[in-house]
């Protein structure tokens, strides 16, 4: 019997993104040998790489070749080279928000669980870590990044003091609909895993944010009244993240806001190096990691790859329905971590300098219990 073959389209981005995928491939080959799978590879430019290449962070090829996959995989874009505030200059990031809006993903995926052998990496005690196991669903293809902007110039009372200036503005926009899919994906998270939704927001202020609490509601009375669903305010659930974390199990909200509180959720554990995300559509969906291209650090050998194996375990649960195949995956990554073996950005003065691995290494031994597993 012929192996399943699954089309991946690998976007490895920029810094250390062409060393983690290079992970990434190298795990994928491990499970489909143990699995019984096939996985075709197609590379395509994303971010800098592609401003540099093309003039243009997402090149009409890089979407072709999407289209055409059963699955995109991430790594990361961006660094300093090509910041700029010039609004007609290209950026990175225009990319990345381009290829959501062009495949339709508009829910965004981002799991915050404490690994055991980790708890002392996060800055909070680990007594306050006990229980922490949510899911953040972040809507990504509506709100303040989408939404009408401007600069403008020659604005009357615009400058300090008065006068003639200049002014900007991004708008916060959200369409019924928009609400009703994202929170839709929410509650049937939480049913899977019997938990509650937490619905977050800021209607004691924004237009946008009582429509977003009306249509949640809504669709909790007529579709999902068996799932328990709490309202909270942005604000406080930022508080709340740090000061009770365990309390949280789905987590639904808008744009910017979930960019900005699942930044902060990743932090319980201590490093960005060790949270994936998935990014899912009608019919296709993208994975990354959630830390950035960390500049500072690449063609180093030292970052740290593991977000993205978690991301690839995503992929296979989530587009590939491979779910031995993902439960094999992070039983091998909780146990290279339970056995001791730590990258920079995770070790502490506990960790003896022999088990303090670089990027490929970290991938090796992840392929190793694999392979030993079988």
């Amino acid at each position: 019997m012929s192996a399943t073959t699954y089309r991946i389209c690998l976007l490895p981005g920029d810094g250390i993104g062409p060393e983690i995928t290079a992970e990434a491939v190298k795990v994928l080959g491990a499970i489909g040998e143990r699995f019984g799978a096939t996985f075709e590879f197609t590379e395509a430019l994303l971010g800098g790489a592609a401003i540099d290449a093309t003039g243009s962070p997402l090149p009409e090829e890089t979407l072709t070749k999407a289209h055409a996959a059963d699955a995109v995989l991430l790594a990361a874009i961006g660094g300093p080279k090509w910041d700029t505030t010039d609004p007609a200059k290209p950026r990175p990031e225009q990319g990345l928000l381009g290829i959501r809006k062009a495949l339709g993903l508009y829910a965004n995926l981002r799991p915050v669980k404490i690994f055991e052998a980790l708890k002392d990496a996060s800055t909070l005690k680990p007594e306050f870590l006990e229980g922490v196991d949510m899911l953040i669903v972040r809507e990504l293809t509506g709100g303040l990044y989408f939404g009408a902007r401007a600069r403008e110039t020659g604005v009357e009372g615009a400058a300090t003091g008065g006068g003639v200036g200049m002014r900007a503005y991004d708008t916060m926009e959200y369409r019924e609909y928009e609400i009703e899919r994202i929170a839709r994906t929410a509650f049937e998270a939480a049913r899977l895993r019997g938990g509650t939704v937490h619905s977050v927001d800021k209607a004691n202020v924004l237009e946008s944010s009582r429509l977003w609490r009306e249509v949640v509601h809504r669709l909790h009375a007529a579709e999902f009244a068996d799932v328990e669903l709490l309202d909270q305010l942005v604000d406080n659930t930022a508080m709340q993240l740090i000061r009770r974390p365990a309390q949280f199990d789905v987590v639904v909200t808008e744009n910017m806001f979930g960019d900005i509180l699942s930044d902060e959720a990743s932090m319980l554990t201590g490093s960005l190096g060790m949270l994936a995300s998935a990014s899912l559509g009608d019919s296709t969906a993208l994975y990354e990691p959630s830390h950035g291209s960390a500049p500072d650090i690449a063609g180093q050998g030292i970052a740290n790859p593991l977000a993205m194996l978690l991301s690839v375990e995503m992929m296979l649960r989530y587009s590939f329905s491979m779910n031995e195949a993902a439960d094999a995956l992070s039983t091998a990554i909780e146990g290279v971590l339970a056995d001791g073996w730590r990258t920079a950005d995770i070790a502490d003065a506990s960790t003896l300098p022999q088990k303090t691995v670089g990027t490929s290494a970290m991938g090796d031994l992840v392929t190793g219990r694999l392979a030993a597993a079988e």
